[in-house]
């Protein structure tokens, strides 16, 4: 009956530009830290230069490529320099679609010496649950030009809430049979009647969900996979006036983006992957996505932090994440 789930889920966005980085952001980067695990979501070149900047730190474990388009993937080779210069030891393990052997191979030989470090790549094919530490990550196959990616983060259910006043009258001695019931073994009381866990703990409080399409056509398999998540991060590459750029591009528009936040019933829309022409004045953006989805509409900024509160209560629902400032650039 004990806890699996987090005590912590915070996002640090490192990159929100489409294609190639403006002066206002740098192109695709996504860090996760949940609890000790650190783990970073695409790796668009300059990238460890943001997680610098926003003080991240470059302990990561896992490396989850969305796709292989440049502006996703080549700071990865220069990052991988830097651990290895700055002493790692530590496995870290690579996660993209299929395709991914054979490029991120390519990029562990570029440089002048070997990794210090072992690198483990995994190619994943669409239809995988992956378990984390206190999560899992359950990755579904985007609609793109390329094999591409898109996944959705689910924090184990926590265990309910322990009574302290319901076992104090049922007679429970505080103690050691506190802690027995918590692990979900029934114990006796003083008058030796057996209590159970059930009657001490209330219902599970369901984990947080995080979702993150990366580069995709509207897809519902991807609103299916992250029904009810607390946050839901969608490319929004494009505008109402460009949707035929869209579609030839595999792109969505920030319409679209709401209309998947709409039908996965999330709590929270942030939009990201924005072209050139919104990296001044997004709300265009903002007014057409609010016009499918009546929740809480936002644009992603490069250094935007923000952390999901854990639910309080099994049937509580999820409210908004808190926003942190960014920190200041180094």
């Amino acid at each position: 009956m004990a806890s699996n789930g987090l005590s912590l889920l915070r996002l640090t966005f490192l990159g929100t530009s489409a294609a190639a980085p403006t002066l206002q952001r740098n192109v695709s980067g996504l860090m996760v830290k949940a609890d000790s695990e650190l783990l970073l979501f695409d790796c668009g070149e300059g990238s460890q230069r943001q997680m610098i900047r926003y003080g991240t730190g470059f302990a990561v474990s896992r490396v989850f490529f969305t796709h292989f388009h440049a502006d996703h993937y080549l700071g990865i080779i220069g990052f991988l320099r830097t651990l290895g210069m700055g002493g790692r030891t530590e496995t870290l393990q690579l996660f993209g679609p299929v395709g991914a052997k054979r490029i991120l191979l390519t990029a562990l030989h570029l440089g002048i010496e070997k990794l210090a470090f072992p690198v483990d790549i995994v190619e994943l094919n669409g239809d995988e649950c992956l378990s984390l530490p206190g999560l899992s990550v359950g990755v579904v196959r985007a609609d793109h030009r390329v094999p591409a990616l898109s996944f959705v983060l689910k924090e184990n259910d926590r265990a309910g809430r322990f009574n302290l006043e319901t076992a104090l009258r049922l007679g429970i001695a505080p103690g050691p049979d506190f802690g027995r019931l918590q692990q979900g073994h029934a114990v006796r009381n003083q008058q030796g009647q057996m209590v159970l866990p059930s009657q001490v703990i209330g219902e599970k409080r369901k984990g947080r969900v995080l979702a993150i399409s990366g580069d995709t056509r509207p897809n519902p398999l991807f609103a299916q996979a992250a029904t009810h998540a607390d946050l839901l991060i969608h490319e929004a590459t494009f505008s109402d006036d460009e949707k035929e750029r869209a579609l030839q591009t595999r792109h969505s528009t920030a319409r679209e983006a709401g209309e998947i936040a709409h039908l996965a019933k999330a709590h929270r829309l942030l939009l990201t992957h924005l072209s050139s022409r919104f990296h001044v004045d997004s709300s265009p953006l903002v007014n057409q996505a609010k016009a499918t989805f009546k929740g809480l509409v936002e644009v992603a900024n490069d250094g935007m932090q923000l952390e999901i509160p854990m639910h309080t209560e099994a049937t509580e629902q999820q409210p908004p994440p808190t926003p942190q400032k960014p920190q200041k650039a180094v």
